[in-house]
């Protein structure tokens, strides 16, 4: 029997507590080992007591082949508000660098059982293979930034032959069609992933990214609609389609400056058209990408001001 200095040894190795501070460390950097299940909870919540301890159980019979971190959302609300945790308990898996599953309220342990083997699953386990396998995904992502982008697709390929599930080798592969222009191919290949990842955060980016694709060939030209703006400021509708031209060219921080202005200038103007904007702008970026999160807060201050 474990004595009560072992049983905290024991839990503090696979189940911490964590914080907006550690947040970037303790859970985005290790789930590019190992699958880190992060538990947003109160003090005060009622179904919190109840799923605290079973997760913690389940996630201990795992024998480190996943990993907990639970998140006090009165004291650590940053990344609470960024995933849009809406109420408690909130469960959010990650898996190299971003959530890909998740659920909210109390399971049963059977259910609990089920999600913690999923994210195994999913994880492959930690060791040299799985590290030999993200070696070769960063490779690969480093390829289609450098725009080397057959020798990308040639790799996120490889990779999936091996690992077909691999959510962040496949957004590289779905990544890399559109790096070359060709959406068709891209949706084409974001409707045949398979069923265990289809709905995942990043595919789900990508989604946003085609649909804002095709929303920015009905705008017009960027040079056309900063014509327009400059003669009619007020002109909301140029306003926004300027911002999703300047999304097309990659231009995301200018798509939404000129979202929040729009916002600024009228907020209810097309039914909210500029926050619903805003929103697809940052469904289409990483959840932790700093566009998005000065975005969101510059959003927040202008809502409650």
């Amino acid at each position: 029997m474990l004595g009560l200095g072992d049983k905290a040894a024991a839990k503090s190795e696979h189940i911490i507590d964590g914080t907006d501070a550690s947040f970037m460390k303790d859970v985005v950097e290790a789930s590019k080992t190992v699958p880190v299940i992060v538990d947003f909870w109160a003090t005060w919540c009622g179904p919190c007591r109840t799923l605290g301890p079973a997760i913690e159980a389940a996630v201990a019979k795992a024998g480190g082949k996943v990993k907990l971190v639970k998140i006090d959302v009165d004291a650590n609300p940053g990344y609470a508000g960024q995933l849009r945790v809406q109420s408690i308990p909130t469960v959010y898996a990650f898996w190299q660098g971003q959530p890909v599953d998740g659920f909210q309220g109390a399971l049963p342990p059977s259910e609990l059982d089920k999600f913690i083997a999923k994210q195994v699953e999913l994880g492959g386990g930690a060791g040299a293979e799985a590290e030999d396998l993200t070696a070769a995904i960063e490779a690969a992502e480093q390829m289609l930034a450098e725009g080397a982008i057959q020798d990308a697709t040639e790799t996120f390929v490889a990779i999936l032959q091996e690992e077909p599930t691999n959510i962040r080798a496949y957004a590289g592969f779905v990544s890399c069609f559109l790096a070359m222009g060709d959406v068709e191919q891209a949706e084409a290949a974001l409707n045949g992933a398979p069923a265990e990842i289809a709905s995942a955060p990043e595919l789900e980016s990508l989604r946003a990214k085609i649909a804002l694709t095709h929303a920015a060939a009905k705008a017009g030209p960027v040079t056309e609609l900063e014509a327009r703006l400059f003669e009619n400021p007020t002109d909301h509708q140029a306003r926004l389609d300027l911002a999703v031209a300047l999304l097309a060219e990659g231009r995301a921080q200018d798509a939404v400056d000129q979202c929040l202005e729009l916002f600024r200038r009228d907020r209810e103007w097309n039914d909210g058209a500029a926050k619903t904007q805003l929103f697809k702008i940052f469904d289409s970026l990483k959840a932790t990408d700093p566009i998005v999160l000065n975005g969101r807060r510059k959003l927040s201050s202008m809502i409650f001001a």
